[in-house]
């Protein structure tokens, strides 16, 4: 029998990607896999169904996963969509390894090997396959026309017949993929750019977007191209330096993050009471906490001083064509190896899926994920 892949609806509020597009349907018919979607799965999405014309399509995600070998989501399933998986079936999603408990002892009773996205490792051989870093691309895009929208004032410089206008002055705290893409955007919208990261790695690629690096801490560099955590010392360099480029800024961009840990605390409360009134924050690590002391997640406010803050959740779900057809990418890339005529059998000592899995063979593999499961 054939592969059989299942394709389901996103269920969670405001999550508009969806997990496959037609022309990866198409790849993986010619691989010898057939794709089911539940019917209006890519909705959202702006891929209707009409549009998959080498897919099948099933009324009910209870038929879409029916004889499925692999399943493929955004989002991770909530304990009645994780009760639906196929017994024995490979799963793979986002699934907040470390932060859902719940689900991991569920998938590691159900004999569920699963996959987590966020876990695939950062190795040359797996950069088309990091769907982290693709949608962090959508997230930094978003986050820079989000800040220029929010702000009273124009973001390039302009000459008119009432005088000339001054750039406007951003910052971008975090010099990832997310911040990259933010500071790119930021120049091409013609603001005047800062950027700031503890790696002093991403000085050169922060100069490179045309963006002055700002430097407040050194050696912080940790694994996989992230930062690590910061000593109490290292805080308080951090927070002197960082706090008169905060208060000269227009726009302030936050897209800081630690794997598997809350969102580091990088503007302080004070710092923005230092900030002039009309000056703007959209904090992409909302999510997690926030970069900013004062951001409610999902919220957009004004503080007494006049500072607008913005803490937007699941960004990449606001360009859903584009988000979801890297992500579609990213799992075709991961999975198509081990597809062959029609056959899917998962090498388990391969680098990428060795780092990437969750749950397997009736055990969590994840070891941050086991420890807080033996530990509950």
């Amino acid at each position: 029998m054939p592969l059989k892949i299942a394709v389901p609806a996103e269920r969670l509020a405001g999550e508009t990607r969806v997990a496959m597009t037609p022309e990866i349907a198409k790849k993986l018919k010619a691989l010898g896999a057939t794709v089911c979607l539940e019917s209006g799965a890519g909705a959202n999405s702006h891929y209707p169904d009409t549009q998959f014309t080498d897919a099948s399509f099933a009324p009910s995600a209870d038929e879409t996963y029916r004889d499925a070998q692999l399943v493929l989501r955004v989002q991770p399933p909530t304990a009645e969509e994780a009760n639906q998986l196929p017994g024995n079936a490979v799963l793979v999603s986002y699934l907040a390894p470390g932060r859902n408990v719940e689900l991991a002892k569920q998938l590691r009773d159900r004999n569920i090997t699963s996959i987590a996205m966020e876990l695939i490792p950062r190795i040359s051989r797996a950069q088309s396959m990091d769907s982290l870093s693709s949608q962090a691309s959508v997230a930094g895009y978003q986050a820079a026309l989000m800040a220029a929208q929010l702000s009273p004032r124009f973001f390039p410089m302009l000459t008119t017949a009432a005088g000339t206008i001054r750039p406007a002055k951003a910052l971008v705290i975090g010099a990832g993929v997310a911040g990259l893409q933010a500071i790119a955007t930021v120049r091409r919208l013609g603001a005047m750019i800062d950027a700031y990261d503890v790696r002093a790695a991403a000085k050169e690629q922060v100069e490179s977007l045309g963006a002055k690096f700002v430097t407040a801490v050194s050696g912080a560099e940790g694994s996989g191209g992230y930062a690590r955590e910061l000593t109490e010392e290292e805080k308080q360099q951090q927070q002197e330096k960082l706090a008169t480029v905060v208060a000269a800024a227009d726009a302030v961009i936050c897209t800081a993050a630690i794997p598997g840990r809350p969102a580091p605390k990088i503007i302080s409360a004070a710092m923005v009471g230092r900030m002039k009134p009309g000056a703007v924050i959209v904090d992409l690590a909302a999510e997690t906490g926030g970069n900013c002391e004062l951001t409610q997640p999902g919220e957009t406010f004004r503080t007494a001083n006049g500072v607008l803050i913005h803490g937007p959740l699941n960004v990449p779900a606001t360009m859903p064509i584009h988000a979801s057809e890297m992500y579609a990418k990213n799992l075709f890339n991961l999975l198509s190896p081990f597809i062959k005529d029609g056959s899917f059998a998962l090498d388990f000592e391969d680098d990428v899926i060795k780092g990437s899995l969750y749950t397997h063979a009736g055990k969590i593999v994840h070891e941050a994920s086991r420890k807080a499961a033996e530990g509950s």
